[in-house]
């Protein structure tokens, strides 16, 4: 399980030190790193991949939605391998893609990790934050 929100440098290579309470968990069980929604990427345990794909993979190519998730997803993944100081190389088109320049912030998402720009982050955190009263009326028939 993945919590909490912490903040890395990326190196002019595009290498970052994934946060030591996430690194252990991955190195262990293999990473997969790919296009997120809403800005970020996705940094999934190997395991969890697995799930996703299987699921995504069921879905019917005559719909262009499927079509597209699974085009979004699949064809940016990359397999993530990690140095002796724990980092990681992001490929140029994801950093590009999430619009990572220096800092960046790792969030735990239960299940997977989000890589964000520092900038995007704290401008999603400002408008979900503001909105979140809102979102849980939405979401209030899911007994939690």
């Amino acid at each position: 399980m993945f919590l909490g929100e912490f903040k890395h440098q990326l190196d002019a290579k595009g290498r970052v030190s994934v946060p030591a309470k996430f690194r252990d968990h991955l190195k262990k069980k293999g990473a997969i790193i790919t296009k997120g929604l809403d800005g970020c990427l996705f940094l999934f345990p190997a395991s969890e991949w697995k799930k996703i794909a299987e699921k995504i993979t069921q879905l019917t190519i005559f719909k262009a939605d499927a079509r597209a998730i699974s085009r979004h997803l699949f064809s940016s993944a990359s397999e993530v391998e990690f140095d002796k100081q724990g980092r990681i190389l992001i490929p140029d088109y994801l950093r590009k893609s999430a619009n990572l320049k220096k800092s960046v912030v790792f969030t735990g998402v239960f299940n997977r990790i989000e890589i964000w720009s520092e900038d995007e982050w704290n401008k999603y955190q400002c408008k979900t934050d503001k909105q979140s009263g809102q979102i849980a009326e939405r979401m209030s028939d899911i007994n939690i």
